[in-house]
């Protein structure tokens, strides 16, 4: 079996700078990185940052990969975990990948040499099952969100279909008649808003209602200035809409944003609902009726499979649902709410 020597040797370098290399130390040069990286591979070399721990061979790490670590709902998602882990005998080390293809292959799929996660929990945007099945080194992993479905993993998600015809039904209920719907990319490719949409569309469909195209405004990201510049263009419609239905809580921030500049009065005017509970939006003016799903669930779910997996279960993959509820506060039914 090679080791950091022999690889040393083949590399022409110290045996510091392949471990500085091995462990992703940042001020080794990229020339001497990819030397040491193919002697590594030429030789076969496994390292094995667990194997050298004082706890029986793990690492004692817990990796927590999500999109976008500065969206308030990851934010306060990782919160979650790290509550959950508050007393275990484990750390949880958080990345994100900014959904960025490249970026969340290298962290998931761990292109760099060292296996650091006794388990991994990832909340992927571009991996399909197909890539994560035969990822390498195969660390216990669960899945969190939508976006892919795998047989093999554990998964831990919300009912997004259920949850967005609730939020739908309560503006129904309100005698709204023209809702429209904010957010997910043009071409669809994220499964979280597509269910979101589709609990949309039932709501309206169970209520003897077409869903109206013009209403229907699609957005580049998730973030407020997408909500923002969609509410734009909604005001501009012959007939706009007396009530929004937004994929998320930056969604809705954006639009009551925008409705505010143009002296609009919510929920008067055009009555707002949002998605994930964000502490932001108990804080805007008006308060903002939302989907609140159960962080905590999600996080004592996910890390409870992982434990599971970690302990060597190696059967096939369940598929477990967090709560959720609606929370109905001013931007909806008006001053004195939630």
């Amino acid at each position: 079996m090679a080791t950091l020597r022999d690889v040393a040797a083949r590399a022409g370098v110290s045996i510091r700078t392949v471990s500085n290399v091995v462990n992703d130390f940042h001020y080794v040069s990229e020339a001497t990185r990819a030397r040491v990286q193919r002697a590594i591979e030429e030789t076969g070399y496994q390292p094995n940052l667990a194997a050298r721990s004082l706890r029986g061979g793990r690492s004692g790490l817990i990796g927590l990969i999500v999109p976008e670590i500065d969206v308030p709902y990851f934010g306060e998602l990782t919160r979650a975990f790290i509550e959950q882990l508050a007393g275990k005998d484990y750390t949880l080390v958080v990345d994100h990948t900014d959904g960025q293809p490249d970026r969340e292959r290298d962290i998931v799929l761990r292109r760099r040499p060292a296996p650091l996660f006794d388990g991994l929990i990832v909340n992927p945007l571009q991996l399909g099952a197909d890539q994560l099945e035969v990822r390498s080194p195969p660390a216990p992993l669960v899945l969190i969100g939508e976006q892919v479905h795998s047989k093999q993993f554990d998964h831990v998600m919300i009912d997004n279909v259920r949850a967005a015809r609730e939020s739908v039904e309560h503006l129904i209920s309100l005698g709204r008649r023209r809702i429209a719907v904010i957010g997910g990319p043009p071409d669809g490719w994220t499964k979280t808003t597509a269910l979101r949409i589709e609990g949309y569309r039932a709501a309206l469909r169970d209520a003897g209602r077409k869903p109206d195209p013009t209403l229907d405004v699609r957005t580049e990201a998730l973030h407020r200035r997408d909500g923002a510049a969609a509410m734009e263009q909604l005001l501009a419609l012959r007939r706009p809409p007396d009530a929004v239905f937004c994929l998320n809580d930056l969604v809705a921030l954006g639009v009551l944003r925008t409705l505010s500049v143009h002296g609009v009065r919510v929920p008067d005017d055009i009555a707002v609902t949002g998605f994930d509970d964000v502490e932001d939006g108990r804080y805007s003016t008006p308060t903002l009726s939302t989907v609140a799903p159960d962080k905590t669930g999600i996080a004592t779910l996910a890390l409870e499979r992982l434990m599971i997996r970690m302990a060597g279960d190696r059967s096939p993959g369940v598929t477990l649902f967090a709560d959720h509820t609606f929370v109905a506060r001013e931007s909806t039914v008006g001053t004195g709410a939630g």
